[in-house]
């Protein structure tokens, strides 16, 4: 059940960020990659659900790529309260990915690979970390992703091979301003009631020191089966997302 992204967010802000600091990189790029990236949102929403009861959240990353290769390894890293409130413990959820990305064709690219998404100390009945392969095609602006749990999905039991499709844009508006687009489904194994779909409309601006981002983001999510233990408030609801970030 997690994130996001602004994952579900901060997974489109930061590829759209790769994406212009691709278009003012150098031709020649070093063999070697390493950045780092820190961000403040009003709210994390991982594939539409709220992962901080409708609250701020702190995130931060690191990333390395080989260029040569295209392989490329990193760690990201956001605060949380869903594993808490649901009856286990744990405030701070992990990222470890690896995978490799590159070019089929000169209009179309590709990126495959891993993700682990581990909750220390979540102590739930049916364990919260998760680990998923994916796949994703890119045209231009637009892609097309999808993830497969190769476990159980964020606590649901019995979900193995649940699966997410993910169909976005990272639109250049202007000068340093992005349109971001995004649609997905969230399949649950054997949780049929837990099945849903999201999606966002947002902006990203880069203004050197920071980009900041606005964005609504709602889904069609069981009001019951995605309202918080603590208070009831459903956490897929309608409502704008805001966050400032950093890479350096």
């Amino acid at each position: 059940m997690k994130k996001v992204l602004l994952a579900a967010a901060m997974a489109t802000l930061f590829s759209s960020q790769a994406a212009q600091a691709q278009d003012a990189a150098p031709t020649v790029k070093p063999e070697h990659e390493v950045s780092f990236n820190a961000a403040l949102a009003s709210d994390y929403r991982y594939r539409g659900i709220s992962q901080t009861r409708l609250q701020q959240a702190l995130q931060g990353g690191a990333d390395y790529v080989n260029n040569p290769s295209g392989l490329y390894v990193g760690a990201w890293a956001s605060t949380i309260k869903w594993t808490k409130d649901a009856g286990g413990g744990g405030s701070v959820e992990v990222d470890l990915y690896a995978g490799k990305r590159g070019s089929l064709t000169s209009d179309i690219s590709y990126d495959v690979g891993v993700l682990a998404y581990v909750y220390p100390s979540n102590g739930l009945a049916v364990s919260a970390n998760t680990t998923e392969v994916y796949g994703q095609l890119g045209y231009g602006p637009a892609y097309v992703k999808y993830s497969h749990a190769t476990t159980n999905l964020f606590g649901f039991a019995n979900s193995k091979n649940s699966g997410y499709l993910d169909l976005g844009a990272n639109i250049d508006i202007d000068s340093g301003l992005v349109l971001n687009l995004h649609a997905g489904h969230q399949q649950v194994k054997n949780n049929s009631i837990s099945a849903y779909t999201d999606w966002k409309i947002g902006v990203t601006k880069d203004f050197g020191i920071l980009s900041a981002s606005l964005s609504v983001i709602g889904t069609n999510a069981g009001e019951i089966a995605y309202a918080s233990p603590v208070n009831g408030k459903f956490l897929g609801k309608t409502s704008f997302v805001a966050m400032v970030s950093k890479t350096f």
